[in-house]
């Protein structure tokens, strides 16, 4: 019986020229589909909101969904999510970072495509939060909500009436889910 050998981080970082996106989950390698208009739309709103607070208050950096984020390694967990905030006293220096960032980020976002299950998401949320991801907000366009994950409580549900907040991870961040599905 043959058996596959896993990839390593080291082994996507080489697909860059490749013109698709992939996320590493144990080892194997997972293609994503290209977004629609309305994911990147709203992906690019949690980008600009929450790079807009960070650098006003200098708490760290923002990332897009261009950015691997390295969870685990032995087998590697390399994943890119829609947008992500990393505090600066967890930044590696400079000179690391042309490679993935070798760190669960403090806040993750994803938007969830029609395409999406919800036990895939779901599965892709434990990984964050065992991996050490303080918030994760999955966006949801079709329902117009942002469903709010911590490892400290349940999953909070957040309509177009109320406000996002970043509480410990992103103090004084305030954003009306209302703006994020304008």
């Amino acid at each position: 019986m043959a058996t596959t050998e896993l990839m390593t981080a080291e082994d996507l970082l080489q697909l860059r020229d490749d013109e698709h996106r992939y996320d590493l989950i144990r080892g194997e390698l997972m293609r994503m589909s290209p977004a629609n208009a309305r994911h990147g739309e709203i992906a690019a709103e949690f980008v600009g909101e929450l790079r807009s607070h960070v650098k006003a208050n200098r708490l760290g950096r923002t990332y897009s969904s261009e950015t691997g984020f390295i969870l685990a390694r032995n087998p590697d967990i390399v994943l890119a999510p829609d947008a992500a905030f990393v505090r600066s006293d967890r930044l590696p220096p400079l000179e690391q970072r042309s490679r993935f960032l070798e760190l669960a980020p403090d806040l993750v976002v994803e938007v969830a495509s029609p395409s999406d299950r919800w036990t895939e998401i779901n599965d892709k949320v434990m990984e964050y939060l065992r991996h050490g991801v303080a918030l994760v907000w999955i966006a949801d366009p079709r329902l117009q909500q942002v469903t709010v994950y911590t490892s400290d409580r349940g999953p909070r549900v957040f309509t177009i009436e109320d406000q996002l907040d970043g509480g410990s991870v992103l103090p004084e961040f305030r954003m009306a889910v209302a703006e994020i599905f304008e």
